[in-house]
């Protein structure tokens, strides 16, 4: 890198990608004898971004790549010498870090919800506290990507949702990475072609207003894309104007160079205007021309909320290009996921550690932990979350189970004919990798079946009703205790 005194050998490696406090805290605790304290973290979010019902959790496979491959080189060792904090004990640590922390976490695409632990980390408090800038950024940015795609996906009814955002992501790996989570939230393609030749994902596009442009007419430019792809023709027709120019050129093109060859044209493309009333009447030349099975996709800065206006107007929309709205979740543009202690273990036994607030969502769960999804046998909906101590008898087994609102104890519901499924997932043991990631369109088939098992309710775009996630009797009690000894 030019600008920095250090060579940097590997620009990939983001073994040094944390807040600078990580390492003070980090070489902090083994300058104070803390070098073989075990700690338990927790990942979690305290806000469904857009004021959603649930959140889709990705970029898992990302976060166990880069605990893989944690370590530290010489320019890292040299980098850290050069700040006059760190002595020599803390710089051989480094030199000879090996990951050996335990992980769990939910597997991705797994609909999420506030305050669950997403990915627990066990382990040498001085490793547990460096990772926790990278797992943030990660899980942070696909997280809310694939929740933005997926909420998306759901208001277009049915309709495909292709991915357009390249060109507008906030850096390179958000493209990237973001066109990952948006696959997983739904979207059946992407614009980003580095995406498909990396990890499958279908890479669709056709033309720019500049193909039209760079013709000496408009009818030119259709009729050489049409003969250069004859079985893949989707013409962009708003160039000049969609109804006057754009549309009879079109169907002139479709009628004159496809039809001789045998051809049909998949589609046009409208980007800009007024799209509801372009799309209806462009549907009826269309048909009325002989092409009803020719698709209308629709882009142009449109997110949930417009989609969902557009089909309340009876726009004649086939499918739609999403771009800035989604790669950036414009509307809601921070996940807001953290990183927290919960709990220090020693002889073998975990103390609860609890972070207090005077806002109720930023008071953290304490303790090592399990969880459960609990499914109706009836409906196959998901009907609550349970969050409970480490060591209490697992609730899988049990086909009845009583649950109570953290908040209004005395609200109880006992459910009944339940399946109860643990979500959590060992992902590292002593810090080998012990966990097979899935094939990326696999992790896309399983978001899809388990946003499936929600209520229509909990899916609404606006106003969703609350899906319940509460503790056991004896968690909640283990927090009430910390909250009062710790509040007198």
């Amino acid at each position: 890198m030019k600008n920095s005194k250090f060579e940097v050998s590997d620009p990939r490696n983001l073994s040094i990608l944390t807040d600078f406090y990580e390492l003070t805290m980090a070489n902090g605790f083994l300058k104070n004898g803390m070098k073989d304290t075990t700690a338990v973290f927790d990942v979690f979010f305290r806000k469904v971004p857009d004021n959603g019902g649930f959140a889709l959790f990705a970029g898992l496979e990302q976060a166990v790549d880069y605990l893989k491959n944690l370590s530290f080189d010489d320019n890292d060792i040299e980098y850290l010498r050069s700040k006059n904090l760190f002595d020599e004990e803390f710089l051989d640590y480094m030199r000879n870090f090996k990951f050996a922390c335990d992980v769990w976490a939910v597997p991705e695409g797994t609909p999420i919800f506030p305050k669950e632990p997403l990915v627990e980390i066990e382990g040498p408090i001085v490793q547990a506290q460096l990772i926790e800038t990278a797992l943030l950024v990660i899980l942070n940015h696909q997280t809310l990507i694939a929740t933005k795609a997926n909420r998306i996906v759901r208001s277009a009814m049915g309709r495909p949702i292709q991915e357009f955002g390249a060109r507008r992501a906030q850096g390179v790996d958000a493209a990237n990475y973001g066109s990952r989570a948006a696959y997983i939230g739904g979207c059946v393609s992407t614009s980003n072609t580095m995406m498909e030749r990396d990890m499958g994902i279908p890479a669709s596009g056709t033309m720019a207003h500049s193909w039209v442009q760079s013709f000496d007419s408009e009818y030119d430019a259709f009729k050489t894309y049409a003969q250069t792809y004859p079985d893949a023709t989707v013409l962009l027709i708003d160039t000049y104007n969609v109804l006057k120019s754009g549309l009879p050129n079109a169907i002139k093109v479709f009628d004159e160079v496809l039809k001789p060859m045998g051809k049909r044209p998949v589609g046009v493309r409208i980007d800009s205007g007024d799209i509801a009333y372009l799309s209806k009447k462009a549907r009826v030349v269309l048909d009325e021309a002989g092409y009803p099975d020719c698709k209308i996709v629709a882009s142009n800065s449109l997110d949930e909320y417009i989609i969902r206006d557009l089909l309340i107007n009876d726009a004649k929309i086939d499918s739609f290009g999403i771009g800035e709205k989604l790669i950036t979740s414009r509307t809601s543009p921070v996940l807001g996921g953290v990183y927290k202690l919960a709990a220090i273990k020693k002889d073998g036994e975990y103390i609860p550690k609890i972070k207090i607030s005077e806002s109720f969502e930023k008071i953290t769960i304490p303790g090592r932990k399990k969880w459960y999804r609990i499914y109706s046998k009836e409906t196959g909906k998901a009907l609550a979350d349970y969050i409970a101590k480490v060591d209490e008898p697992s609730v899988s087994d049990l086909d009845t189970i009583t649950i109570f609102s953290p908040l209004e104890p005395w609200k109880k519901q006992t459910l009944e004919n339940v399946t109860i499924k643990p979500m959590l997932v060992r992902i590292f043991d002593k810090g080998e990798c012990v966990y097979d990631c899935p094939k990326l369109s696999d992790i896309r088939d399983y978001a899809m079946r388990q946003i499936d098992t929600l209520w229509d309710e909990v899916k609404r775009l606006e106003y969703p009703h609350t899906y319940y996630v509460d503790l056991s009797e004896r968690l909640w009690l283990e927090q009430r205790a910390l909250l009062e000894n710790n509040t007198k």
